[in-house]
């Protein structure tokens, strides 16, 4: 509650035991959290009382603040990761705090700027090089490393002869690390500048292909580097290790060289390992495993409007970074994948399923989905008409108009004129218009639901239906997403520019944009979704003998959860009932209370309590399994899937409760969520290896959570839904059948 409430109750009952002591006496929703939250009154009055009868071991003037000891204070900046602080102690140098660490060179300091291996910016087209050069001077790029380190040895190869040399050093090498450097980060849309490669640490090259500022040195051509290093990349024999080798490769397949070689990728070993230990861009782990900080994108491209293009920065600072890059990559990998190879389940997770993936995701990407622009501008229209009713509706009901837009300008309608409750606060203390504090407003009051309706109508306008006809690739007429693989805790993956998993399926709006979603002619979309899959999971998992048998028989499982909780016969459970018995079965596992269960069913807490409770009496094992994945996560730190991923679980004993109890929740639902992941994943590899690869007439072309979309050809639909269906099916071997739900349309909503 506010200051205000506090003090007025504080005023009424003199003091907080007296306010705890004549709690059943409050009434309306501020009584009820008051109520709800008693248990944690004592705590946090033990938590903010100032303790006052310390025995201090020291004297106060030993406590005033001397001289900094540089060197243990510069190992605590790097051992827990503030290296904004690094370059106050190293006189303005960013300088890595271990002997193994190089000094920076004759260049600005190194900035920290998130990448994943490639620069940021998306400048205009580069014009193709002119001819092959023959002649020219090697320009090695050395830098000092400190504590007498051994010098990198970074060359730029400018000549035909000192690109063969490479190559047959690539060659002979087994293993090497590659990165290409482009002129943005869309992969359809960019060209390619340059490409590095290292053999052994501190060894590394960087060939510039398409520098073209005023006075740039002569290159050789983009069609030549790329006709001699063809061979090397298209060879499986030949082992490549990158970070975030899936833009490499799509960038590669624009000049229609494959990148087969594919062996290794930093990225996915970081997360593989500790998908939450850090980030997995290129600073964050050579920061972590190699006690070094990089040049980032900003040091030799400058920061802001001032930023160039990648093809625009000196050839002399361009080889120095993108050697780096090749570099540090291949010591990354001979620093993780060490790690790796000694866990064995964590391996079979990067070898078989990560690895593999990846390929199969930049094929996906490469494909796209047709959209109809024309549908989606009359969306755009129709959406803006509902927010124009809407936003009248909420004048009329605020008596005034104001912009629904601005935090600020709700604020003052809901909370000073209306005189809603204050349910929540932001950080700076004013009253919240969060999504989930206009939620439980609207339970009672219209305007929090109007607020929050206008939200809705604008992101799906601005996210989807003015946003995707900009996004349509000109050469391809498609829209190509981002999918990543290293970004969600659990393995799901996620899409980006744009987001096709946020496209809401309950909706009417959300509904129409996935209209828009269509074949090309003569071709259907096919989706194919698993059906429960995370309930099934958790009847693997758990054994619970009800469960099994309900997945196993083939019922409809929230009717029997509905028959089990609420006493009655499988063939009386009314519509609602069902309706509960889903809530419940996907609320538990996923945490919810019976706070949470009764604000979404609209019942009184206790009945929701009485329906938890009696689901566990009715699903005994699943109630074991949960406390028994508590304490797993507690003893280990960690959760697995079924196939050994591996999700870490810092919080499982913290000391914050709000900390511990998500974790706690996580222990649960993660390994389900997970084990989704990997079974999707698994069946994205199957179908791309036996259906995909020998067959045109059917492309995959989203990946949406449990959902896969195909754009298949009209004369094959029945062949290709019965060899979908097998190989999800087939993805894994658990104690429920895998059931997949086909269907088929001329766009994306018709066919889910």
């Amino acid at each position: 509650m506010g200051p205000k409430t506090a003090v007025k109750w504080l005023a009424e009952y003199g003091s907080l035991d007296d306010i705890v002591a004549n709690a059943e006496s409050f009434t309306g929703k501020v009584g009820e959290y008051l109520r709800d939250n008693l248990s944690q009154i004592p705590m946090s009055r033990y938590l903010v009382t100032l303790k006052t009868d310390l025995e201090l071991p020291v004297e106060p003037q030993q406590l005033l603040i001397g001289e900094q000891d540089r060197i243990a204070l510069r190992e605590h900046y790097r051992r827990w990761g503030f290296r904004s602080w690094l370059p106050e102690i190293n006189g303005g140098r960013s300088v890595p705090p271990d002997a193994s660490a190089r000094a920076e060179r004759q260049q600005p300091p190194s900035g920290l700027m998130y990448r994943a291996g490639k620069h940021e910016g998306k400048p205009p087209a580069l014009r193709e090089n002119g001819g092959d050069v023959t002649d020219g001077q090697s320009a090695g790029v050395q830098a000092q490393e400190d504590a007498g380190v051994a010098k990198e040895n970074y060359e730029t190869i400018y000549t035909v002869d000192q690109l063969e040399r490479w190559v047959d050093k690539l060659a002979a090498a087994g293993l090497f690390a590659f990165d290409t450097e482009t002129t943005g980060l869309d992969y359809m849309g960019v060209e390619l500048v340059g490409l590095s490669f290292s053999v052994r640490p501190g060894e590394a090259a960087y060939v510039p292909v398409a520098h073209d500022y005023d006075g740039a040195p002569r290159q050789i051509s983009r069609r030549k580097v790329l006709e001699k290093l063809r061979p090397l990349l298209e060879s499986e024999n030949h082992e490549i290790v990158g970070q975030n080798l899936k833009y490499d490769r799509n960038v590669l397949a624009n000049y229609r060289v494959e990148l087969n070689g594919i062996a290794h990728d930093s990225m996915l070993q970081s997360y593989v390992l500790d998908s939450v230990g850090t980030r997995h861009d290129m600073n964050s782990l050579a920061w972590k495993y190699l006690g070094k900080s990089i040049t980032s994108y900003e040091d030799v491209a400058g920061k802001g409007a001032k930023q160039v293009s990648f093809n625009q920065v000196p050839v002399e600072q361009a080889a120095a970074y993108a050697a780096e890059d090749a570099d540090i990559t291949l010591q990354l990998h001979q620093a993780l994948w060490p790690k790796l190879a000694g866990e064995a389940g964590l391996r079979g997770v990067y070898t078989n399923i990560e690895v593999p993936l990846l390929s199969v995701i930049a094929r996906m990407e490469r494909n796209g989905v047709m959209i109809d622009s024309e549908m989606l501008r009359k969306q755009s229209s129709e959406l803006s008409e509902q927010m124009e009713k809407t936003e009248h509706l909420a004048h009329d009901l605020a008596g005034q108009s104001f912009n629904i837009g601005s935090p600020k300008q709700i604020q003052e309608i809901l909370y000073e004129k209306m005189r809603l409750p204050i349910l929540a606060k932001t950080p700076t203390g004013q009253a919240s218009t969060a999504e989930s504090v206009l939620q439980e407003l609207a339970a009672e009051h219209e305007l929090p639901g109007l607020i929050l309706r206008h939200r809705e109508l604008s992101k799906l306008k601005s996210t989807y239906t003015d946003r995707l006809p900009e996004q349509i690739n000109f050469a391809t007429g498609r829209v190509h997403t981002s999918y990543h693989q290293a970004v969600a805790a659990t393995g799901r993956l996620s899409s980006s520019d744009p987001n096709l998993q946020n496209i809401p399926i309950r909706t009417e709006e959300g509904r129409k944009i996935r209209q828009a979603f269509i074949a090309s002619p003569g071709h259907v979309l096919m989706a194919a979704d698993y059906s429960q899959i995370e309930l099934r999971i958790m009847g693997h998992l758990s054994g619970d003998a009800t469960l099994l048998a309900a997945f196993s028989e083939g019922h409809d499982v929230h009717r029997v959860t509905a028959a089990e909780v609420f006493d009655v016969n499988i063939a009386s459970v009314s519509p609602e009932q069902r309706r509960a018995a889903k809530a419940i079965n996907f609320g538990l596992i996923y945490g919810m209370s019976a706070f949470g269960l009764a604000k979404q069913l609209g019942i009184q807490r206790g009945a929701a309590k009485q329906y938890i409770d009696r689901y566990f009496e009715r699903y005994p094992a699943v109630k074991e399994y949960m406390d028994t994945a508590r304490d797993k996560a507690k003893e280990d730190g960690y959760v697995e899937t079924v196939f050994k991923r591996r999700l870490k679980l810092p919080d499982i004993d913290s000391r914050n409760a709000a900390r511990r109890k998500h974790a706690e929740r996580t222990a649960i639902n993660a390994p389900m969520q997970g084990t989704a992941a990997d079974i999707i994943k698994r069946a994205m590899i199957d179908i791309d290896k036996n259906l995909l690869l020998p067959n045109n007439d059917i492309r995959m072309i989203m990946q949406v959570h449990d959902e896969l979309v195909f754009e298949v050809a009209e004369a094959r639909v029945d062949e290709f839904k019965q060899e979908v269906g097998r190989l999800m099916s087939g993805a894994a071997s658990l104690s429920v059948p895998l059931v997949v739900d086909i269907g088929t349309g001329v766009n994306w909503d018709q066919a889910h």
